[in-house]
Order: C-alpha cells, then structure tokens, then sequence
C-alpha cells in the first residue's frame, strides 16, 4: 500500500494499540506542528469503540497499521487539497484491504477472513482519527470524511474494461443493532465483500464481474444520497453500467427472501440506526426521506425470481409478497400478503421500513429512470447466528460456519440468473 510506505517514517511515532491511539487525551507523539483535539464531541457510533471488543477487531485481524499510520499521513498535508488526495488514497487503501482479507489474500490476524466486522471498526476508528485532526488550514471535516466514507466503502472502485464480461452491481451493509451487541457481523456486508471483483459463471454460460459497495446504516448518509451516488453510474449508460443490480441485508431467521415490493416510506421507529437516530416514521404515521425524488408508492422487483428461488440450500429462498400499506381514502395501515392496492399510501414494504427496504426502493427509482428494463431488487440473508455465549469472546466455529454459508449461497442466487443479450 503506497500510502502507507509514504508515510512510514512518521508512522513509527504513533505505534501502539488502538486503544491507545483513541484515547481522550491530545496524542503526545504526533509530528511537530501537528495538532489533534480529544474534545471534538463523537457520535453514538464512534463512542462504541470505547468498548476494548470493537478495537479488539482491527488489533486481531492484521488492520491494525492503517490507523496507527493514519495520523501521520493527515499531519503531512500541507493544504487542503492536499488532505482531499490523502483521505481519498487511505479510503481506498482501507476498502482494498478489507476485501483482501474477505477474500484470502492477506492472511493475517486471529479472525476469520471473511469477517466484515474488521473493516467496519477500522473504518469508525480512523474517522474518530479524522476528527480529532486538527490542521493550521481550514478544512471541512464533514466533506473529509464523506470522501474518506465513500472511498472506504468501494464507491469510486468500478468494473473493468474486459470486453464480453457481464456485470452485476450489489450492496451490503455494515453491521448494526451494536448498542445491544457490539459484536454483532451483517452477513450482507460478509458476501458481497467475498464477491467484489469475482467473475462467476451464470446460468446461461455466460461470466459475469461482480461488483459492490457496503453502506452504513446511517439516516443522515442516505438523506445526503450515498445511494444515489453509489448506484447512479452503474444505472447510466457507460463502461460502468450493470446489467443486473440487486441489494442485500441480513432479513428473517433461517432463509433467504426475495422482495417483491419496494416501499416509499420509513415507518421503523422505534428502531434506531446505528448513531441512535431515528426516523421520525412508524406503521402508523409514515414518513417519506428527506430530499428523496418523485416516484410510485410501491416499486415492484425485476429480478429472474423463479431462478433465484430455485436455490434452496442450505437455506430455503422465497418470494416475500407481502406489503404494509394505507389504502386509498383510508387512515389505518393494512397488511396485505399479496402486494399493495391501487392508489394507497406505502408503510413497508417486504422488508419493512428500515433502512433495507429504503436502499432497495432508492436504487430501484433510479433504475426506472435510468434502466426500466434492467433486473433490479432486493435480497434479505438469513440472520447471522452462533455468537459464542462468552460476551468477550469475538467469534466461533458455528459463527464462522453459518457467516460462509450464507456468503456462499449469495454467490450461489446471483449465479442463477440468465441475463438478455
């Protein structure tokens, strides 16, 4: 990682744990002329890596030089163009590290390779890094760390130019309901990191490059369109557009769903995102997201359904019809198994009125503005279970065999598919 090389002489200056690293204290080994402040106040979510568990996944999966050098690099630009170029070129070192451990290729640590959670807390770690920076030239943080967020989620990392290649575009998510359990994966985020960047073989003979980013379960980042800037280049016309989308989160227990209905509102409140936010919707009064365009109530999937749910191991695939709606002329919600009525008002889709549901309706408005005749919907996992039952032990065999067995059958539902010519 070239960034990193760059930055090795001042890097030996801040070695430690990470731990250490974030402690509420004004580093003392930062280079001269380099200020940090530990009382820029942190969100609910960076607050959790006070918890020695959240650090404990970048110290024991090998990641851990990416924020012990971090400082460093921030402290060497000199303008704030030049801080623009290093949090882009550590975003992205960071996302390539994430899939090289995902996908075998950096075999260092005690946790598993196909582990998400790694780079979800490194990633949180070095933008409490970020934050507490504090450079002789103004800056804008909050446009720091969307360019560094966006780099370190696969944002500006597209296909290849290889000719006769399909191309299949996917999300994930970052792990979420951590107030409760911070050791929590989402296997969404596993999958389609194992797959960023693989060629499978479709049903129809074909080779298809996956692609894929991994979204934070953050209102605020879908209210400000990372959705939108994740999916709208692969939904235009160009050497990056897909020919089938989908996107994936953690659903039900035991079995895979397929959507069939993408609903327009949020309506989960009482369950917060992962800075504690809540929407302002719930099943009785739904709410639309701020800023989100013009578009139907209810959006019906264009997935090859029928081969998707021909996959039935090791967990059963099914086509979820049902929808939450407020039909026309009336004020209570109903719940409806065979998808909405004429002119009602959308409370949940499939998926619900949480964040998975949101993403699938946001790139599937897209998708009809854009590419109405592409495949295009949104896959539920099974929940990832076999946490061991010691609340400072981090993972386990049963853990680690459900998280790649899901992964695999992912790999296994897009594999399905037969795309048009």
């Amino acid at each position: 990682m070239t960034c990193l090389r760059r930055a090795a002489g001042l890097a030996a200056a801040l070695t430690g744990t990470l731990a250490a690293l974030l402690a509420p204290a004004v580093a003392q080994a930062a280079p001269a002329g380099c200020r940090t402040s530990a009382t820029v106040p942190l969100d609910p979510e960076q607050n959790r890596l006070q918890d020695s568990r959240t650090t404990a996944f970048t110290e024991r999966s090998g990641l851990g030089e990416l924020p012990a050098a971090f400082p460093a690099a921030l402290c060497a630009a000199r303008n704030a163009r030049q801080a623009e170029r290093v949090v882009d070129t550590w975003g992205r070192d960071l996302w390539r590290a994430g899939l090289d451990r995902a996908q075998g290729r950096r075999p260092s640590g005690e946790l598993p390779a196909r582990d998400d959670r790694p780079l979800y807390w490194t990633r949180l770690a070095m933008t409490v890094q970020l934050a507490r920076w504090q450079p002789r030239f103004d800056v804008d943080h909050a446009a720091l760390r969307s360019r560094f967020e966006d780099a370190s989620r696969g944002l500006d990392d597209g296909f290849s130019s290889a000719h006769g290649v399909r191309r299949i575009f996917v999300s994930g998510f970052d792990p979420y309901g951590l107030g409760t359990e911070p050791r929590r994966s989402n296997p969404s985020g596993s999958a389609v990191l194992q797959l960023h960047g693989q060629r499978i073989t479709l049903a129809d003979g074909s080779t298809a490059e996956v692609r894929a980013v991994v979204l934070p379960v953050r209102y605020g980042d879908f209210d400000e369109g990372i959705v939108e800037r994740a999916f709208t280049p692969h939904l235009r016309p160009g050497r990056q557009s897909a020919d089938l989308i989908t996107t994936i989160s953690q659903g039900y227990p035991g079995k895979f769903t397929l959507e069939e209905w993408a609903g327009r509102a949020r309506s989960a409140d009482p369950a917060p995102d992962n800075r504690d936010a809540l929407s302002g919707g719930t099943t009785q009064h739904p709410v639309d997201a701020p800023g989100l365009g013009a578009g139907p109530q209810f959006i019906r999937t264009t997935l090859p359904v029928d081969a998707m749910t021909a996959v039935q191991q090791p967990f059963p695939v099914q086509l979820d019809t049902f929808v939450t709606e407020i039909p026309m002329g009336a004020t209570d919600p109903v719940y409806r198994p065979d998808g909405p009525t004429p002119g009602s008002r959308a409370v949940a889709g499939g998926g619900g009125g949480y964040l998975s549901n949101e993403i699938a309706y946001r790139s599937n408005r897209l998708r009809l503005l854009t590419a109405p005749q592409l495949p295009g919907g949104h896959l539920h996992t099974p929940v990832l279970t076999g946490l061991p039952a010691d609340p400072q032990q981090l993972t386990a065999p049963e853990f680690e065999r459900n998280e790649a067995a899901i992964g695999d059958q992912v790999r296994a539902i897009l594999s399905s598919v037969r795309l048009r010519p």
